[in-house]
């Protein structure tokens, strides 16, 4: 029926065994202890999934030992009370102290089972409840020098209202930083709203921020839904110029009205943003310096994973146990030779590439050690030989292969930028044109064929 541990506490060894006899042939786990001290070993060497726990025993209460756990929170499945001659006060207190119920001896047989089996699903809910309430993540994972410090920065900038820009590659945690500043921030208990801004066109811009509002009815914008909390803007770098404009317009004047309303509403939303480095001058139109002004007040810049590889075995272990719990998938561990090469790895992809490796491994599955062997095919297969530099596994190499990916990677990438025009990348580069024509030579790079 179920595999459920259940702990009998009861000074009565006939009692004891008896339920123990009941709940085994109904498929439970059943250990039992005779008093308190039993009781509290039993629970420390493995938590029970349900206790059955008697009134009256000799040393300490039933009573006594409920308040006892209730006190210092060492246990956290359910309880219930058995008692021959309880009174209704006696259950009262016990109720009041978290027993789920209560049942009297001499044992009807039909009602223990029912009390058990609703007492077991209880508990259920209760951890279902516990795991939705609780993030997933909390604080950013690693031990490292650059990781404390970066916590440090982020308790330090979160209880301000001022709007942080949060700077990073792509795939670098960028949002989980941006809600672990909420999380510490005095709007802790607020929304948190995020915006992609790549979602937003020129002829959506007003109905996405600031809501709609007609004869039937209103539509709440991402301003509006974020009041009192935050809003986060993912990608300021894919934020069209109108909507630059709006949000500019909002953040000087503290209000904004919901397209087609009538009445200005009053703007209090923290905003907190992400874009990678230098992208104010990256796109085809320069980012409006006077809102960037507005938007980066603190800058929080999040490196990439190659800069802290000390951590990779900590955020391997991390994101197996999270998956296993979260998605149910086989457990599998990172063998020492598999870790090690995995620190030596250039993360291009940063910590999304790491998730993305670990669950693709554990849903392949296979022997539970995840050994060099699968590491180093799940890294070729990922990274073809003619993928550009940033994607290049250049650390597993000699020097000299290395320095020859590289050059050859930089200089073919940056001659289709240049339409394969020679003149333009000896500029671009800042080489003088008859070294950089051997260069290509001897990197076999077909600059002809680009010319062509």
């Amino acid at each position: 029926m179920t595999n459920a541990r259940i702990l009998v506490v009861d000074d009565e060894s006939d009692i004891r065994e008896l339920v123990r006899e009941i709940l085994s042939e109904e498929g439970y786990t059943v250990e039992t202890a005779g008093n308190a001290a039993e009781a509290r070993a039993a629970c420390a060497q493995q938590a029970p999934d349900l206790v059955l726990l008697d009134i009256w025993m000799p040393d300490t209460d039933g009573i006594s030992l409920l308040r006892e756990w209730q006190q210092s929170q060492v246990l956290t499945a359910p309880v219930v009370m058995m008692s021959g001659h309880g009174t209704v006060e006696t259950a009262v207190e016990a109720t009041r102290l978290g027993a789920i119920d209560y049942v009297e001896k001499p044992l009807s047989l039909a009602k223990l089972l029912r009390t058990v089996a609703r007492a077991l699903e209880e508990g259920k809910r209760r951890q279902r409840a516990t795991r939705t309430l609780v993030p997933p993540l909390i604080a950013p994972v690693g031990r490292s020098r650059l990781m404390r410090d970066l916590r440090e920065k982020v308790k330090q900038i979160a209880p301000h209202e001022a709007p942080v820009l949060v700077l990073g590659e792509p795939g670098t945690g960028r949002e989980a930083f941006a809600r672990y500043i909420h999380a510490l921030s005095a709007r802790s208990t607020g929304p948190i709203v995020s915006l992609s801004a790549g979602a937003v066109t020129e002829g959506n811009t007003e109905d996405v921020l600031l809501g709609v509002e007609n004869a039937s009815g209103v539509t709440a914008g991402l301003l509006e839904q974020a009041q009192g909390g935050v809003l986060f803007i993912n990608g300021l770098e894919d934020l069209p110029q109108g909507a630059q404009r709006l949000l500019l317009a909002v953040l000087e004047s503290g209000t904004f009205q919901r397209k087609g309303g009538r009445a200005p509403l009053p703007f209090d939303v923290r905003i907190l943003s992400s874009a990678q480095p230098g992208f104010e001058t990256r796109g085809p139109v320069p980012f409006r310096l006077d809102l960037l002004s507005n938007l980066n007040v603190l800058t929080l810049r999040v490196p990439p994973l190659r800069e802290y590889a000390e951590d990779v075995p900590e955020l391997l272990r991390y994101y197996v146990d999270r998956l296993v719990d979260d998605e149910r998938l086989p457990f599998r561990r990172f063998g020492v030779a598999a870790q090690n090469r995995l620190r030596n790895y250039p993360w291009p992809g940063n910590i999304r590439e790491l998730k993305n490796l670990v669950q693709r491994l554990l849903i392949q599955g296979g022997s539970e050690e995840i050994r060099l062997e699968e590491i180093e095919r799940e890294i070729s297969s990922a990274s073809p030989v003619d993928e550009p530099l940033v994607k290049q596994d250049l650390l597993a190499l000699p020097l000299r292969e290395a320095r020859e990916h590289f050059e050859r990677a930089y200089l073919t990438q940056q001659l289709q930028l240049c339409n394969g025009k020679v003149g333009q990348l000896a500029k671009r580069v800042g080489m003088e044109r008859t070294h950089l024509y051997r260069k290509l030579r001897s990197l076999g790079v077909d600059f002809r064929q680009a010319d062509d």
